[in-house]
C-alpha cells in the first residue's frame, strides 16, 4: 500500500522546507543587527597611520579609539620596509597576528636585524611602560595584518621624542 499525500500534507512540508532550521532541526532566529555586529572585509575603512607615510602602515579602528578611555581593538597593516620607531604606551596590548609575518623587539635601540618573527598566528603581549618597535622587514613580499586590543588612552611616546615614529628598513 502507497503512502497518499493529501493537499494539507503538501502545504506543510512545503512550508517546513522554507524554515531556516538549525542543525538541531529547529527554527533559527534572523541576526540581529544590534545583537550581533557584522563587519566584512569589503567595509572595513583602512586608512593611513596618522604620523606616517603613505604605503608604510594603516588602521582600522573596529571600536572605540585607542586614545580614548576604555577597551579599543584595532587592525593595524604594517608593509614591508617600514617599522615604528621606539616607543612606549602607559597600558598593555594585546596583538595577534592575523596575516603575513609581523617583526618584533623590545628596547629602546632600534637595531631592526634583532627583532623576532611573528608568523600568522602568533600572540604577542606588549607590556605597558616598556620599550619596544616593530613592522615588517623589506624582504618580505606581503603586509602583516595584527588585531590590537588594549585599554585606552595608551599615551604613545616616543623613546626618543626628537625623532620620527617610524623607520625605513
Amino acid at each position: 500500500m502507497e503512502p497518499h499525500l493529501n493537499r494539507r500534507d503538501v502545504l506543510l512540508t512545503s512550508l517546513l522546507a522554507a524554515l531556516p532550521l538549525t542543525p538541531t532541526g529547529v527554527a533559527a532566529s534572523p541576526l540581529n543587527p544590534a545583537q550581533t555586529i557584522v563587519k566584512a572585509t569589503d567595509v572595513l575603512q583602512w586608512e593611513t597611520q596618522p604620523s606616517f607615510p603613505p604605503g608604510s602602515a594603516d588602521i582600522c579602528p573596529l571600536t572605540e579609539n585607542s586614545s580614548a578611555p576604555g577597551l579599543y581593538f584595532v587592525l593595524i597593516r604594517w608593509h614591508p620596509g617600514y617599522m615604528s620607531a621606539p616607543h612606549t604606551y602607559t597600558t598593555d596590548r594585546f596583538c595577534v597576528v592575523v596575516s603575513g609575518v609581523w617583526w618584533v623587539n623590545s628596547g629602546a635601540d632600534f637595531d631592526p636585524a634583532s627583532c623576532v618573527r611573528a608568523p600568522a598566528g602568533s600572540f604577542v603581549h606588549r607590556v605597558a611602560g616598556t620599550p619596544h618597535y616593530d613592522g615588517v622587514i623589506r624582504s618580505q613580499n606581503e603586509p602583516a595584518v595584527i588585531a590590537i586590543c588594549g585599554t585606552g588612552p595608551v599615551n604613545f611616546a616616543l623613546t626618543d621624542p626628537s625623532g620620527l615614529p617610524w623607520r625605513k628598513v
